[in-house]
């Protein structure tokens, strides 16, 4: 097959979001100190990251392998942990490294405001997902979280709402929402609390998008900024690819001389998009 001689180019506000490079320094630093490190849950959404942090002794444990875990120092991710975890780290005596965003902790804490307040707390985000679990865990589970207005509307809504969202979520979406609430008389006091660093790629991504022949989208498969940002792709260029690795790359999607852009997620690392580019020059 003859050489594709492709153009490419690298997104250069893709990748690591300052949270995750936050918590990905502070694993490498104790990894470079003691040779191991536990982590609750994966410590970014994204495989091939995870799997390269693992190799060099990152252990990944769930809640219930927490519970059993004694005398050790255990890493608290980006998306932050419901009080609960705290308080079973004192009863283990665990050492936590908090590697919590700090904009997902001013939100834990906004909320945790609005709790002791007796506010009525609605929170637009994905349900299950690490970081609403933390944020739902500030109002001892009592807030409704909600993914669509359909959703909300679907439950028995007070006259009075406080609204707050996932740091992720996008900013249009949280405001239509707050606005069909007003529209149907619902009184709103909305907080938003979505992280700007996050938001602004949107408008990033679409100009990006539409400057090349073809995208090729780097994400983990369980990253939900990952979901969006390529559907925000696809609707700015048709011919978009979601690859988690490079080996689902196909040179069948190419044409000869084609300008690529390769953009990702906020949890896809560079040193993998670097990698998508080497494989797409050397078709």
């Amino acid at each position: 097959m003859p050489a594709l001689h492709l153009s490419v180019r690298i997104d250069p506000n893709s990748g690591f979001c300052f949270g995750v490079i936050y918590a990905i320094q502070m694993a490498e630093d104790l990894l470079d100190e003691q040779g191991y490190l536990y982590c609750l849950g994966d410590i970014v959404h994204n495989d091939e990251e995870v799997q390269r942090l693992e190799a060099r002794g990152l252990r990944i444990i769930c809640h219930e392998k927490l519970a059993g875990l004694r005398d050790e120092a255990v890493l608290i991710r980006a998306h932050g942990e419901p009080p609960a975890t705290y308080q079973l780290a004192m009863e283990n005596n665990l050492t936590l490294i908090d590697a919590s965003c700090p904009v997902v902790l001013k939100l834990q804490n906004r909320i945790k405001s609005s709790f002791d307040r007796k506010e009525k707390i609605f929170i637009y985000g994905k349900h299950g997902h690490a970081e609403v679990l933390g944020l739902l865990g500030q109002t001892s589970g009592e807030a409704v979280v909600f993914e669509s207005l359909d959703e909300l509307l679907r439950h028995e809504l007070p006259a009075n709402i406080t609204l707050y969202s996932q740091t992720t979520k996008s900013t249009n979406s949280f405001y239509n929402i707050k606005n069909q609430l007003e529209v149907r008389g619902y009184q709103v006091n909305a907080n938003d609390t979505i992280c700007r660093q996050v938001s602004n790629r949107d408008k990033d991504l679409r100009r990006f998008a539409a400057e090349f022949d073809q995208i090729v989208f780097v994400s983990g498969t369980k990253s939900s900024n990952g979901k969006v940002l390529y559907q925000v792709c696809k609707d700015t260029n048709a011919c978009t690819h979601f690859i988690s690795t490079v080996d689902e790359i196909q040179a069948a999607w190419f044409q000869p001389g084609q300008s690529v852009g390769i953009c990702g997620a906020t949890s896809t690392p560079m040193w993998l998009m670097e990698q998508v580019r080497d494989r797409l020059l050397a078709l």
